[in-house]
Order: structure tokens, then C-alpha cells, then sequence
């Protein structure tokens, strides 16, 4: 094997064995920021002499090279020596202990108490293992600035007691998020949140959690196919199929079929549900649309959500015709974002090509993303040509 190769062998299980050593320090007596912290450097350090001098014991290293750093900066608390003195022996070599306090961790990083923001920073960073110019670059933003969102929500959640029972819907939606922001930087962070949900997933036996795993897969399976060498969108009805991963397909209805077979239905299996009839499809043509309209009822009756009522109305103009579709439409907010899109695109399958290529137009100017924004225009442009042709 080559060295790049045992580098990213070392990094992957470096960020596997994170959260299971901050754990230990913490049932040790450490804080959870000053624990986070002393996990930090010892990564760093075992970044640096793993490669050359690999461990017996991993775990064992790392605990034991955190709980130094931690020790180190109690010492430099000379106000707090009281603390100190109860921490200052250092346990004696051997195996590292074998409780997973993962789930705790989970549940601190994506505390209620945190924004959204600050709590996948913080889940990245303590349960992913990612160091904070990682994290950093995934979401575009200068290495201080992401350095004082941990910090923020570290100071947020010092106080919650580490056995305190956690939201497992709020670790959901906090894995959700970082799994949509996709790729950026060298960090692809769909693959981070499908490494993690697979984790929570183990620890849980949650249907929601497999349900989330299942809808992250099947979504992660279409990417190779969803843009172009230039970067531009393909939608999905105009993808090459071919380039799908049917083994992340065949992974992720698996995991649904178990999770449904349960029959405690949440909004996360649905989704799935409705991204497994897609996948299911050799063709944009042989999609059951009728059945992605029944799994957005029920979506819909799960959520109540603007967003699924506007996609349960493009479903409707698939399985029943535009005018359906428009009608459905209509009921939905004309603020939500993309509901200008959404209604060009069933005047446009409806024949009403000029105010298809108008809406697109409209619709271009708010896109939420520059693909969107490209993709849109050359909708509108199209359009327009055709109808001056």
C-alpha cells in the first residue's frame, strides 16, 4: 500500500475514534470544551507520528495523549487548582476504557439550545473529527470565523450535564444540513453525514434515523449524474441513469424496507419512499408518479410543509396532467422559493410556452444558487428562441 493511501486510512479512523475519546475525558472529570480541545491537539499529534509509528492500541494512544494535553492546561489554570488536584494523577497504562459515549455527544453538539449553524459546526468538529480549517473550508468561511462559532457554541453548552437526555429529531436535522452542503473544499460532507447517520444509526435502532440514512443514500447515489463537466445542473428527468450507484440504491431501500416494515412512519422514511421510486425508474418516463403523489400526502400530512405542498403540486402535474398540477399549485404560497420555477415548468408542459419562458425569467433572478440561476436562464432562453423560431 502506498503512503497517500495509509494517510487516508490514518485520517478516517482518527475521526472514527474522536468522539469515543472525548467521551472517556469527559467521564474522567473534563469539561466538555476543555476536552474537545485536548482531543484536538492529540489528533494533531497522532497526524504527525502515526504515519511512521502506527499504535498497537489506537484508542489507548489517543487517551492517552489528550488527557495530557488536558492535564497541561489545567496546570496553566493556577486559579482553578482545586480542579486540578482532583485530576491530577494519571491512570495507569493499559486498555482504553470501552464505553461509547458517542450518542452523548450527538445529543450536546446538536443541543436545542445551539442555532443551527453553530451546532453542525460543533457536531463536525467533536463527533466528526474535523479539525476547524476543515470545517472551515467546507463552508466557505475564514478559519477565525469559524474558530469563534465553535468556541460560541462550546461556551452554550458547558453547563449541560454530559448524561442529560438528548432530541434525537434535533441530531437528524443537524445531519440533514450537513448533508446537503454536499461538496466544498477537500471535505465532502455528504459522505461525512452518511458516515455519521450510519453511526447514529447503529447506536439508535431509530426508524427515523433509517429512514434518514436511506433518503441520504439514494439522494448520494443520483450525484454522478446530477452535473455536468462544466458544472451545470442536469435535472433529474434529463440524467443518465447509467451513471447512478445501484449499490448505494440497493443499500438504501434496503434500509428502508426494514425501517417501513416497522410501521411507524416519519418524514425522513417518506422522503425516502418517494426518492426510491425515483431510483426505481430505468426511465424518466416509467416513473410511478402516481405513487410519489400518495407518498407526498402523506408527507404532507406528516409535515404540513409549504415545500412538500409545492412539490406534492409538480408530482400532481406528472401523474395527472399540468392544469392539475396549476390547480394544486394555486393553493401553495407564491413567496415560497422556487414556486415561480415550478409554475413555469407546468406552463411550460402545459404549451404555454410564453409564459413559461417569462416565468423562468422571473424565477432566475431569485435563485437561491448560481447553478439554479444558470440553469433557469437557459430555460428561459430556449424558450424564448423556440418561440422566435
Amino acid at each position: 500500500m502506498t503512503g497517500p493511501a495509509i494517510e487516508v486510512i490514518d485520517e478516517l479512523l482518527l475521526r472514527e475514534l474522536t468522539p469515543a475519546v472525548i467521551g472517556v475525558l469527559v467521564r474522567r472529570g473534563a469539561d466538555f470544551a476543555t476536552a474537545e480541545d485536548a482531543v484536538q491537539e492529540a489528533l494533531i499529534q497522532a497526524a504527525l507520528t502515526w504515519p511512521d509509528r502506527p499504535p498497537a492500541d489506537p484508542k489507548g494512544w489517543l487517551v492517552t495523549v489528550a488527557w495530557r494535553k488536558f492535564l497541561d492546561a489545567r496546570r496553566a489554570e493556577v486559579s482553578r487548582r482545586d480542579r486540578e488536584q482532583r485530576v491530577e494523577a494519571e491512570p495507569p497504562p493499559g486498555p482504553a476504557e470501552t464505553a461509547d459515549d458517542t450518542l452523548q455527544l450527538f445529543f450536546m453538539c446538536a443541543h436545542p439550545s445551539l442555532t443551527p449553524a453553530s451546532a453542525v459546526a460543533l457536531t463536525l468538529r467533536a463527533v466528526g473529527g474535523l479539525t476547524t480549517r476543515q470545517i472551515a473550508q467546507a463552508y466557505l468561511v475564514p478559519e477565525a470565523t469559524m474558530a469563534q462559532r465553535i468556541s460560541r457554541a462550546k461556551r452554550t453548552v458547558g453547563d449541560v450535564r454530559f448524561e442529560e437526555p438528548g432530541d434525537l429529531a434535533t441530531v437528524q436535522r443537524v445531519l440533514y444540513l450537513v448533508f446537503n452542503e454536499g461538496y466544498t473544499g477537500d471535505v465532502d460532507l455528504a459522505a461525512e453525514a452518511i458516515r455519521l447517520t450510519r453511526q447514529l444509526a447503529s447506536m439508535t435502532d431509530d426508524e427515523e434515523t433509517a429512514g434518514l440514512l436511506a433518503l441520504m443514500l439514494l439522494h448520494h447515489a443520483r450525484r454522478p449524474a446530477r452535473t455536468r463537466r462544466d458544472g451545470s445542473l442536469v435535472t433529474l428527468a434529463e440524467q443518465d441513469r447509467s451513471r447512478w450507484n445501484t449499490s448505494l440504491i440497493a443499500e438504501g431501500v434496503t434500509v428502508l424496507q426494514t425501517a417501513l416494515s416497522r410501521d411507524r412512519l416519519g418524514e425522513f422514511q417518506a422522503q425516502a419512499a418517494i426518492a426510491a421510486l425515483h431510483a426505481d425508474a430505468p426511465r424518466a418516463e416509467d416513473t410511478d408518479w402516481v405513487q410519489i403523489v400518495g407518498w407526498y400526502d402523506e408527507l404532507l400530512r406528516l409535515t404540513g410543509s409549504p415545500v412538500v405542498q409545492l412539490n406534492r403540486a409538480v408530482a400532481i402535474g406528472e401523474a395527472d396532467g399540468p392544469v392539475a398540477g396549476l390547480a394544486a399549485l394555486a393553493t401553495v404560497d407564491p413567496g415560497l422559493p422556487r414556486h415561480t420555477a415550478a409554475s413555469a415548468y407546468l406552463h411550460q408542459k402545459a404549451g404555454d410556452l410564453r409564459t413559461a419562458a417569462r416565468l423562468y425569467a422571473e424565477a432566475a433572478r431569485s435563485a437561491p444558487n448560481l447553478a439554479e440561476r444558470h440553469y433557469l436562464t437557459r430555460q428561459a432562453a430556449r424558450i424564448s428562441q423556440a418561440l422566435r423560431g
